[in-house]
């Protein structure tokens, strides 16, 4: 790469995304190939790769979080530009888009067309699918979207569990699913623009650790109570204090008053699952905060939260969450203990943390 013109990468910028990910992406493609060189030589190395903030209209304006953010360019210097890359949508599930991102969607289009690398971090990925891109294809998104994904867009593959997703002609659309993960998604372009070697010389200067676990570790329930159906908004508010109970399904039927395979059918159309699967997740959930806040044996809280067969539970556990109960307690209880112990000593030391 040293020989080479540095590949261009715009950054979409847009008043839903925030400046830390649109600055920490445009941060980390600098850092490529320079930083590592002035640690260890005394001098910058040259850089792979150049990226800038594009905007729809160029001007400066504030960002999803209220820090401004002053584009390079506007939309149409991804006409030169190698990949172009969207960070998040700060826009809430379920919430129209008709009519919105109409020049940015139109931007991407063009630019796929065009034979150029489209990489989406988080919800950005819905920019992907409303410019109709990931049709047929394998797609991820932050969890808390995937969920609208498979519906909204039933022509996409939405891999909810995965943190990162190649997909297309020549691999040209890449997705990160939520939070963190555009580091990833950084990585990734670095090492097929820049070379392995010198993307992990970026992972090592800024301590980035792959999320290779994916990201359903992660997740929460994102679905909010179904309103239009009263009768499976009541079966919902039901089974979320009652979910440990036995035959949960069979006790939502009966409260409904529907026939069960009527039941099943309109409890699937209306949360997007089949109600044994909405049962587990419910339980999953309460499963997951045990493990986070508390030493019970795992056997004792399989049988809390509904399961009297601990083996079936951790199967479960470890095919939906992608760690065992033990591996899950071991990774989020001590991030837990350790943010508890923090705040404990700054309480009694006088300090507040924001």
């Amino acid at each position: 790469m040293i020989n080479k013109a540095p590949v261009r990468i715009s950054i979409l910028a847009m008043p839903e995304t925030s400046a830390s990910v649109v600055y920490g992406m445009y941060d980390m493609f600098m850092s490529a190939g320079r930083d590592w060189s002035l640690i260890v030589e005394g001098a910058p190395g040259p850089a792979p790769i150049a990226p800038q903030v594009v905007s729809c209209h160029g001007s400066s304006f504030v960002a999803g979080n209220h820090v401004r953010i002053t584009p390079d360019a506007t939309l149409d210097a991804c006409a030169q530009s190698d990949v172009v890359c969207v960070p998040e949508l700060m826009v809430p599930p379920g919430e129209p888009l008709d009519g919105r991102f109409r020049e940015e969607i139109a931007c991407l289009r063009q630019c796929h067309a065009d034979g150029k690398i489209l990489a989406t971090a988080c919800s950005g990925a819905i920019l992907l699918a409303e410019a109709g891109l990931l049709d047929g294809l394998e797609a991820t998104t932050h969890w808390a979207y995937c969920d609208l994904m498979t519906r909204r867009y039933p022509a996409i593959k939405v891999r909810s569990h995965r943190a990162l997703v190649a997909s297309g002609e020549g691999q040209r659309l890449i997705m990160a699913g939520g939070g963190t993960s555009w580091l990833d998604l950084a990585l990734y372009l670095i090492a097929r623009l820049a070379g392995i070697e010198t993307a992990m010389q970026t992972a090592r200067i800024n301590l980035i650790d792959w999320h290779d676990i994916g990201q359903q570790p992660f997740a929460r329930l994102a679905r909010t109570r179904q309103v239009e159906d009263a009768v499976i908004a009541r079966c919902q508010a039901w089974i979320a204090e009652h979910y440990a109970e036995p035959s949960p399904v069979s006790a939502m039927t009966q409260l409904s008053g529907l026939a069960e395979r009527s039941f099943k059918r309109r409890f699937q159309h209306a949360t997007g699952m089949s109600p044994l699967a909405y049962v587990h997740t419910l339980r999953l959930e309460e499963a997951k905060q045990m493990l986070e806040s508390d030493r019970q044996p795992i056997e004792a809280i399989a049988n809390e939260v509904g399961y009297e067969d601990a083996g079936f539970f951790s199967r479960l556990f470890r095919r939906e969450v992608s760690l065992t109960p033990a591996e899950y307690r071991r990774r989020f209880g001590a991030m837990r203990d350790a943010l508890r112990t923090t705040a404990s000593c700054d309480a009694s030391s006088g300090r507040v943390r924001a």
